[in-house]
């Protein structure tokens, strides 16, 4: 029987989730969601856009609150109420 240790059979996973996991700025996140830095920002003002996370003066998003919010929004087609 071959043995591998914890960080050989994990590192693709945590690979994955560190890029899912770690935190971006406004402009990447805008770049993510194909939108404009400022549509972000308005939804972030009337509190429609996805999570984030503020330190101060400085916000931050993780890609998977984008990911999430994002498919939360999957429609298959334009007769779907978005809030049903």
């Amino acid at each position: 029987m071959h043995s591998q240790t914890l960080s050989q059979t994990t590192s693709p996973n945590q690979s994955a989730s560190d890029y899912l996991d770690g935190f971006i700025d406004e402009t990447q996140a805008a770049d993510f969601l194909c939108q404009s830095v400022r549509t972000i920002q308005k939804w972030r003002v009337t509190g429609y856009g996805p999570q984030f996370y503020k330190s101060g003066r400085s916000v931050r998003y993780r890609r998977r609150d984008l990911l999430a919010w994002g498919e939360a929004r999957c429609r298959a087609n334009t007769s779907q109420n978005f809030w049903a």
